[in-house]
């Protein structure tokens, strides 16, 4: 499924990474909402990623942004991950990749000659009625954090 700017932004209930609570995307109506989807926690590029979300944490805060991190991580990872790295925002648990396959963001990878599916680090800002307002793929992590803040405001 390729989703565009102007879609409606797939609906969706997945686990946090608090013990027994979901995130359902229709609930969040109302507010603005980052959605980045990212390979794996813990790995240089996405810690990076996650540090900059953190960061900028305050700014998306002031302009009624939710931030969510989406990845096939378990919920012991994105514990781990969520806790050395002081994140102020909830980390989503798409182990299975449904969610990652209705974004459209699994892509094929190749690592020392394997082809495999992975993530492909993607982020959709979605506005306060459940439309998607710009969509990233293929993110480069340096000064990614700060195009969506200039993008918000």
């Amino acid at each position: 499924m390729s989703l565009s700017i102007g879609d409606k932004a797939p609906d969706f209930t997945l686990p946090t990474d608090v013990d027994h609570q979901t995130i359902t995307l229709s609930q969040l109506r109302g507010k603005k909402v980052v959605l980045y989807f990212y390979p794996k926690d813990s790995t240089p590029g996405c810690t990076k990623e996650a540090c900059d979300f953190r960061d900028n944490f305050a700014a998306f805060r002031k302009h009624n942004v939710e931030i969510f991190g989406i990845s096939r991580d378990s919920l012991k990872s994105h514990k781990k991950f969520k806790e050395k790295y002081a994140l102020p925002f909830q980390l989503l648990i798409d182990e299975n990749g449904d969610v990652c396959e209705t974004y459209g963001i699994i892509n094929k990878k190749s690592l020392f000659g394997k082809t495999f599916l992975g993530i492909q680090r993607s982020t959709f800002l979605i506005d306060e009625k459940g439309m998607i307002r710009a969509i990233w793929r293929k993110v480069k992590v340096p000064g990614h954090v700060e195009q969506i803040l200039n993008d918000v405001q």
